[in-house]
């Protein structure tokens, strides 16, 4: 009598499409084998895919045979679909089994495969359900990128947006608070180049974002968080980003910024966050001798700590924090600027903005003509295809190109719009404010304004000898604060007039 081991196999999308339960499978595999004679040694479940023979349960069923400690002499199946969906790995799995002294078989598609015909038919049998398999995927990659051009995103949400779904059954996805806000924010810091991506990846964290450290890198080269989605490259067709369906948490400029940043266009300067207030300058201080960024440490002593400014390097410097600190603050107050200085820049400002910002309303009507003209030549180019004038391929590049220059210019639209909401007043009274005040500020400021503070002031590291304070150069608008109020003084008693070192042929 012949023994068998029985192979059920079976997966999610095909108990819902065909009706190929397990049950249905088992009841017809011990009906065969009732009405044959044959003696039934194990029953083989598996719930996996068929496209390789890499299968928890088979490869379990294939090491007992390889062991010898296999009673069974046949395999019997449904069908061969059940058995494999690659037609090359098939011949292979066949050809070992039968190395073994194993058959096997499928009882809805017998085949004595002693007759070299029947070959054919297994190859049949096995090369339809390997087309099948490949005009699914093939179906669906079509879907995707059709999706993808529409602008609908795919796949899990990014973190700060949810994964939702229409009454029609549609999906889609929203910005979730408070970790859209976050991202906002992590975006925004990023562009500024002071802090390093860990750094800021940490303070999310304290913020509340819930996301590990590899998504947070993948997220923040997303373009989905700009309102856009990325339809890869496919044959002859060029990899280009689509406007996505879902609300962009920031701008489309903003996320380019930090892609330069992050690909080492613009510079970054690596300051850290989490600073204990006794080392606030640590990361803006080098060292006189060498050059080399101070760093900071304690050093503990028979009462108490000492904390130090200290370099790496042999050359030995070392500056006590504190003293550090309340020179620097002393150093501060020599660059509180004139007032009238204050008032004159501020008036400056004020001009200028009012004048570039009539300048922006007039690229603003340049950049709608301009991306009208654009739309028109992608519809006349439509048409010439529609007419048989241009072929497709010409038609693509048209398209391509066009369609780089509608996102460019859309971009450049939308900051066009956004510059016209700022309100000017109040940002340079608020900014003024803290030029006239800026000791007090950073006394009373917390560890995370002072370095915010000092790396506004100062772009470029601070130089450091123990006693004063150097740096290459401040801030372009505190700078020119400065050489407004170079020429002023307090007026004395009775004096009028205010000595300047610029020109008198210039307007005031």
């Amino acid at each position: 009598m012949q023994i068998a081991d029985l192979y059920i196999r079976v997966s999610t999308d095909e108990q819902a499409d065909k009706g190929y339960s397990q049950r249905n499978q088992e009841e017809m595999l011990r009906r065969f084998c009732d009405f044959n004679r044959i003696s039934i040694n194990q029953v083989v479940y598996e719930d996996h895919s068929a496209k390789t023979f890499q299968r928890p349960a088979w490869n379990q069923l294939l090491y007992s045979i390889k062991k010898r400690k296999h009673p069974a002499s046949i395999i019997l199946f449904t069908k061969w679909d059940r058995f494999s969906r690659n037609a090359g790995d098939a011949y292979q799995m066949i050809n070992l089994l039968r190395t073994y002294g194993i058959e096997p078989q499928a009882i809805e598609q017998p085949l004595d495969l002693s007759i070299p015909e029947n070959k054919m038919m297994l190859a049949i049998y096995l090369a339809a359900p390997e087309v099948e398999n490949d005009r699914r995927a093939l179906n669906i990659l079509h879907g995707m990128r059709r999706a993808r051009k529409e602008g609908r995103y795919m796949g899990k949400a990014p973190v700060g947006y949810i994964n939702k779904i229409t009454e029609d059954g549609k999906k889609y996805i929203t910005p979730q608070e408070p970790a859209a806000s976050i991202m906002k924010w992590v975006f925004e810091e990023l562009s500024k180049g002071q802090f390093a991506v860990e750094q800021i990846y940490r303070e999310a964290l304290l913020k509340g974002l819930r996301c590990k450290r590899t998504p947070f890198w993948y997220a923040i080269h997303n373009p989905a968080y700009c309102g856009k989605v990325l339809v890869s490259a496919y044959k002859d067709e060029p990899a280009y980003y689509a406007n996505g369906q879902h609300e962009p948490i920031i701008s489309e400029s903003l996320f380019n910024d930090v892609q330069d940043l992050l690909n080492g266009k613009k510079k970054m300067y690596h300051t850290q966050i989490g600073t204990p207030d006794v080392f606030h300058l640590r990361g803006f201080l080098l060292c006189p001798k060498c050059g080399k960024l101070l760093t900071a440490s304690a050093s503990k002593g028979r009462s108490k700590k000492y904390y130090y400014y200290h370099c790496h390097s042999t050359c030995g410097v070392r500056f006590q924090s504190e003293t550090a600190n309340d020179l620097f603050a002393g150093y501060l107050r020599q660059l509180v600027p004139h007032p009238a200085a204050i008032r004159s820049f501020g008036d400056v400002l004020r001009t200028v903005y009012s004048r570039r910002n009539k300048d922006q309303r007039t690229d603003h009507s340049k950049i709608k003509l301009e991306l009208d003209k654009v739309n028109k030549r992608l519809v006349n180019a439509r048409e010439l295809l529609l007419d048989h004038d241009i072929d497709p391929g010409e038609y693509r590049q048209i398209k391509v190109e066009s369609e780089q220059k509608i996102q460019l210019l859309e971009a450049q639209l939308f900051n066009t719009s956004l510059r016209e909401k700022v309100n000017i007043d109040s940002l340079l009274d608020r900014s003024l404010a803290v030029m006239s005040n800026l000791e007090e500020l950073y006394l009373k400021a917390d560890t995370k304004k002072k370095r915010q503070l000092v790396g506004s002031i100062f772009p470029e590291k601070l130089t450091f000898d123990g006693l004063t304070y150097r740096t290459a150069r401040l801030n372009a608008a505190v700078e020119l604060i400065y050489k407004l109020g170079a020429g002023l003084s307090e007026n004395k008693k009775g004096e009028n007039s205010v000595e300047t070192e610029f020109s008198y042929l210039v307007d005031p």
